[in-house]
């Protein structure tokens, strides 16, 4: 059974819909991410980051979890996509307050080439953003 903080990240992330990150993340959520050496904090960045990789990560609708664990207040969700022929393979590590809203988010990607790849795709996207 999936918690429901899970359930909640699964339903934007199926709707691709930005809009409902405001009500499933904390206001002072911290998100890490493979390619930036400090940890994001707050809603407003984490937001952007995770609306970029929505966009980037989920082309041509290859994005899947594969895979999914579950803690009191905590998950680990593998995923798996294809982006210009690379295949990439990642982790969402996600807790979440008593409230239920999502505090902690940390992405782990593998291989190199996907690293490079998300590091430039990843820019390039929240570069557009920042000018929108």
């Amino acid at each position: 059974m999936q918690p429901a903080a899970i359930e909640n990240w699964h339903r934007v992330v199926k709707s691709k819909d930005p809009k409902g990150l405001d009500a499933i993340l904390a206001d002072d959520v911290v998100f890490q991410s493979p390619v930036v050496h400090t940890p994001q904090r707050g809603k407003a960045i984490t937001t952007a980051y995770l609306t970029a990789a929505m966009h980037v990560l989920s082309n041509d609708d290859r994005f899947c979890y594969v895979g999914e664990w579950f803690g009191a207040d905590s998950a680990v969700l593998e995923f798996e996509t294809e982006i210009d022929g690379i295949v990439i393979n990642g982790i969402d590590m996600i807790g979440w307050n008593e409230e239920g809203k999502i505090n902690r988010f940390k992405v782990m990607v593998r291989p190199l080439k996907a690293i490079n790849l998300l590091h430039s795709l990843m820019a390039e996207r929240l570069a557009g953003m920042m000018k929108a």
